[in-house]
């Protein structure tokens, strides 16, 4: 299956966006190689690859609160992978425990450049 994939783009690597197939939140975002990928599609849980320990990771191993795969789809490129789960155990995904690790807004930016743009136009 992972044969299909284009692995090269990002030194054989690809970014894979974890959904909550039920509310549709963004909990996480992971890199898997293709053995990472290759044990989450035969086990069924997602499986990463973590870049700063060089090894794969199966989400939830230890914390217990596992991502059970739904449904997985690739982008156009195929070089991106989009994991709708449900999550198991307490429902907290992120390290920092709280469900979703996108919790930390960086402002608006559109508000942000409509002012910026104003600014530079003297409005």
């Amino acid at each position: 299956m992972n044969e299909d994939f284009d692995f090269d783009k990002l030194g054989g690597l690809i970014p894979a966006v974890v959904q909550d197939a039920s509310g549709g939140d963004v909990l996480m975002v992971g890199f898997m190689n293709r053995e990472a990928l290759e044990r989450s599609v035969t086990e069924g849980y997602v499986t990463f690859y973590s870049r700063t320990r060089n090894k794969l990771w199966t989400k939830g191993e230890t914390s217990g609160n596992r991502l059970r795969i739904i449904s997985a789809s690739t982008d156009c490129d195929r070089d991106s992978l989009l994991l709708r789960v449900n999550v198991e155990g307490s429902g907290m995904v992120c390290h920092r425990g709280t469900r979703s690790c996108f919790t930390e807004s960086v402002g608006d930016p559109v508000a942000q450049g409509l002012a910026e743009s104003a600014a530079r136009s003297g409005q």
